[in-house]
């Protein structure tokens, strides 16, 4: 098989990998990811894999394939941002804060705003409320409608008064 047709074929399994996983079919998912990554290896399918083995609460494996998605594209800022989110999850703060920061520098990488929000994560954890309360409403300062740093926000000034 020629490169353009299995690029075509990779594609074609991980947009029904993806529907699966919209639809909350995660092992159809994982398996369609795993077919498209088969064929062609994506930093984005990786990550999306990923994704679908954290829903099932399997955070080393996930952590695992974003490792996997950040060996064939370093530059692509996603998979550093998930890494870190799944090590709050486990409660490796110090390791996360490394790949949260990597995600902010990142050159193929946009929504910053996440990354900001889960160092937030991390210093609210820690009890650092106010240091908390800096990254969150940095996170703000991108994107102002989003909703869990709105809440997060909201949550630490509580706290404060």
């Amino acid at each position: 098989m020629e490169i353009k047709e299995k690029e075509v074929l990779a594609e074609e399994h991980f947009n029904r990998g993806y529907k699966a996983h919209i639809d909350g079919e995660l092992i159809e998912a994982i398996n369609e990811y795993k077919t498209s990554i088969g064929l062609c290896p994506s930093a984005v399918a990786y990550t999306f894999l990923a994704w679908a083995y954290r829903l099932l609460g399997m955070y080393d494996k996930a952590i695992e394939e974003c490792l996997n998605a950040i060996e064939v594209d370093p530059d692509y800022g996603n998979p550093y941002n998930d890494i870190g989110s799944y090590m709050i999850s486990l409660g490796r703060y110090d390791e996360a804060k490394v790949y949260l920061e990597k995600a902010l520098r990142a050159p193929d990488y946009e929504p910053h705003h996440y990354p900001l929000y889960n160092l937030g994560r991390i210093y609210e954890k820690k009890g650092d409320w106010l240091k908390a309360l800096e990254y969150y409403n940095c996170s703000l300062e991108i994107d102002p409608e989003y909703e869990l740093a709105q809440d997060a926000v909201l949550r630490i000034t509580t706290l404060l008064n």
